[in-house]
């Protein structure tokens, strides 16, 4: 039996606050088990160079983890420098968010996302992806009331959830020491119309079978379906 006694298709609690930070366009902060990332977005009237002129916007995401989010302190980024993890973290939440919307609804203008990760217990990119996709939904109403949009843009929802083989056995929304043991571990992004916007999975200890992915796919359908309830409660 997992802790709290989860079942293996089940989601850790999840929950959300919003206007964490108030000074940002929107801002919340997810919670997913004992993992809480703050998610937060900044409207900016510009668009990088390679997009002037062209009439659409821009949606795109940092990601950082704090000091002592994790049972030993890491150092700052701003010291050392970013690493390649996170690099390829906050460019799957970009990629991820981009897919919410046509971009030239937007008009020439930059969602900045920026993700902090408070707390780590697993799954942090994909609670910054759930977040941030809520948080840009937030922002982009943000704009339409101040008057510099006409009219609120086509959002498609989207949600990520882990997925993972422990044991032998499938499991959704691995915490940390599921996670750090697992055989086969995978994230999934997807729509609120059952699409993939991304996949990553990898053998950590041994390989998977097309049987074990498709259920892995269920089982991160499954959950992404519920955490997508998060659409209709909050937006």
């Amino acid at each position: 039996m997992r802790k709290n006694n989860r079942e293996p298709d089940e989601l850790r609690p999840v929950s959300l606050e919003r206007n964490f930070q108030p000074q940002a366009d929107a801002s919340l902060m997810i919670k997913t088990g004992n993992t809480h990332v703050l998610c937060a977005v900044t409207v900016e009237e510009s668009v990088p160079p390679f997009l002037e002129g062209r009439g659409q916007g821009w949606i795109t995401a940092e990601y950082g983890m704090l000091p002592c989010a994790t049972n030993t302190r890491s150092i700052r980024e701003a010291a050392r420098g970013r690493g390649g993890r996170t690099f390829e973290i906050q460019r799957l939440i970009g990629r991820s968010l981009r897919m919410m919307t046509d971009l030239s609804q937007l008009g020439e203008r930059t969602l900045r996302v920026d993700c902090d990760v408070i707390n780590a217990d697993g799954g942090t990119r994909t609670a910054a992806i759930t977040g941030a996709a809520l948080a840009v939904c937030d922002a982009i109403k943000g704009i339409v009331e101040k008057g510099l949009l006409e009219k609120m843009v086509d959002i498609l929802p989207l949600a990520a959830v882990s997925v993972g083989i422990v044991e032998g056995n499938a499991l959704l929304d691995l915490d940390y020491e599921e996670d750090s043991s697992a055989e086969v571990d995978a994230n999934f992004v997807m729509t609120a119309d059952n699409r993939f916007v991304e996949v990553q999975g990898s053998a950590e200890g041994r390989p998977f079978t097309p049987e074990e992915f498709e259920q892995l796919a269920a089982f991160a359908s499954k959950g992404i379906t519920q955490l997508l309830a998060l659409w209709r409660e909050n937006t």
